[in-house]
């Protein structure tokens, strides 16, 4: 199976490449390579798992446009579509949202892993007299992704993760008010980021499923930077996918069964 990772920023991009490469090749790794758009993204192969980590940019409209730009390009070396993909002409079967986020206290304490069981547009939408209205309610769209279910569940089992709705915002929580209103209206929430949903959106235009995973670098609540965890939660990060390979490839491998 080939599948993407989409991180924000290049040091999450990082953190899961070192995680896919336990045992660096001593010949050296394929370097990164340059989409349209100027988007960077990394090869990596495990027995039966091509992987693709795409820096994508920070927040949802980004990450929509850098996941799509991605998936599109990878459709050029397709069978009958003629070309060569830049990896090779394997379409990809899966599409993960991965980075560091918020975590809702005490359910993700720093350090720990976050993996959706839902992907949510938490601040899309509209505010009324009556309080915020989401798409959904009125009549617009959706705000809710869902990732396979057997595949999500066996992700937080070997990573350790917490299982539970991460909630995608355009503007991070920096107040005690904001996470109430936040918890109030999602009361499952795990962690709070600001791409999953937008890369769950690009993944479903192109008919793929999506996987998100969040390591949490700092409680969602008032902003306090003396308090976050960056590295902690990136290598965190790491670890994480470190245990998720094996997952990934046997799931992989099941779907082509069932095709």
């Amino acid at each position: 199976m080939r599948a993407l990772i989409v991180t924000a920023v290049a040091a999450e991009a990082d953190s899961v490449v070192a995680g896919l490469t336990p045992h660096p090749d001593p010949s050296g790794s394929p370097e990164p390579r340059t989409l349209p758009g100027g988007y960077l993204i990394t090869r990596r192969d495990l027995p039966g798992l091509a992987l693709d980590v795409l820096v994508g940019g920070v927040g949802p409209a980004a990450a929509a446009a850098a996941t799509a730009t991605a998936l599109a390009t990878s459709l050029v070396g397709a069978p009958g579509a003629g070309g060569t993909a830049p990896y090779g002409p394997a379409p990809y079967g899966l599409v993960i949202s991965a980075g560091i986020g918020g975590g809702f206290q005490p359910a993700a304490p720093l350090g720990s892993l976050v993996v959706a069981d839902s992907l949510v547009a938490a601040d899309l939408g509209a505010e009324t007299p009556d309080g915020f209205v989401d798409v959904r309610e009125l009549g617009f769209g959706h705000t809710v992704h869902l990732p396979p279910a057997e595949l999500a569940a066996r992700a937080a089992e070997v990573s350790g993760a917490l299982l539970a709705p991460v909630l995608t915002v355009s503007t991070v929580t920096g107040s005690a008010e904001r996470a109430a209103l936040l918890a109030a209206r999602h009361p499952l929430a795990g962690a709070e980021a600001m791409e999953g949903f937008g890369v769950a959106e690009a993944a479903a235009a192109h008919g793929l499923p999506v996987l998100e995973i969040r390591a949490v670098s700092n409680a969602v609540g008032p902003r306090d930077r003396a308090a976050w965890r960056i590295g902690e939660a990136l290598d965190a990060l790491g670890d994480g996918f470190r245990a998720l390979g094996p997952v990934l490839a046997n799931w992989g491998e099941r779907q082509h069964e069932h095709h």
